[in-house]
């Protein structure tokens, strides 16, 4: 055996495996979680301001995506995310952590090339995705 293959096999020996049961689990609650506080805001805000639904969608997005935003700020929402794992960053709040922080991280590069420029690098791929996946779907469902 080589220096290269007995070198991987000792690192392997010392390392932990992941617990992915449990991460998968945790991130199962966390996004079960956000996703109920985002439906219960938009109950809330149908049954209190008599809006719409797709009014009060709007305004439960708005308001999941700005807690985000304030998280990102202050500098807690990476504790969040790596507690949550995949439950805090695949929904709207993991989208608007990545503009965030993108935005956040470049502002001292001025507000064309450092903050509006990272920004669409952040999100630009998120949204060219969904549009792809939104046009997709839109052929196939009746």
């Amino acid at each position: 055996m080589g220096l290269k293959s007995d070198y991987v096999r000792e690192v392997k020996a010392f390392q932990p495996s992941p617990p992915y049961a449990a991460n998968a689990v945790k991130a199962f609650l966390v996004g079960g979680a956000l996703c109920a506080l985002a439906q219960w805001l938009v109950d809330w805000y149908g049954g209190t301001f008599a809006a719409s639904p797709l009014e009060a969608h709007l305004w439960a997005s708005m308001v999941m995506a700005g807690l985000a935003i304030v998280l990102t700020a202050v500098g807690k929402y990476d504790d969040f995310s790596q507690f949550a794992g995949a439950g805090a960053t695949m929904l709207i709040t993991g989208l608007a952590n990545a503009i965030a922080s993108a935005a956040i991280e470049h502002r001292s590069e001025g507000w064309t090339a450092g903050v509006a420029g990272q920004m669409l690098k952040a999100g630009g791929a998120a949204v060219i995705y969904g549009l792809i996946a939104a046009y997709v779907l839109g052929l196939v469902w009746p």
